[in-house]
């Protein structure tokens, strides 16, 4: 299952709507919106993301939040290690082969460390007439 896939379904357990119901208001067939929920179909359309939102009221913040999960939807990562070091094509390999049997408190602990590990430094802005 992906992100985007168990918000989906989430959402229409919060509000008490069957997937055939939901695939109908969305225009989509019952077999492709499960198919999305499960993870056997590749990231949705930001077209069908703006659809969910609106069916289900989502706002600000909450449709930001389905966007991005949307964007970290794909079922089927290619990473490519050309260029980078031994260590990270390493890195990148033993997580593929190890995915499977990390525990969620392991996956929770990467993207944490992640999260504030991989983001540079903000740039500070600098003064009108100041130093540059």
């Amino acid at each position: 299952m992906t992100p985007f896939g168990a918000r989906v379904r989430a959402l229409r357990a919060e509000h008490s709507m069957a997937l055939k119901d939901l695939a109908a208001r969305l225009q989509v067939s019952a077999a492709y919106l499960s198919a999305l929920e499960h993870g056997r179909r590749g990231a949705p359309s930001a077209g069908l993301v703006h659809q969910v939102c609106e069916v289900f009221g989502l706002i600000w913040d909450e449709a930001e939040n389905l966007a991005e999960l949307a964007r970290l939807s794909h079922p089927r990562v290619v990473v490519d290690t050309a260029g980078l070091t031994p260590e990270q094509t390493a890195l990148a390999n033993r997580l593929a082969q190890s995915i499977r049997r990390l525990s969620p408190e392991t996956v929770a602990a990467l993207h944490a460390l992640l999260d504030t590990g991989a983001r540079p430094p903000k740039a500070r802005l600098r003064r009108a007439a100041g130093s540059g």
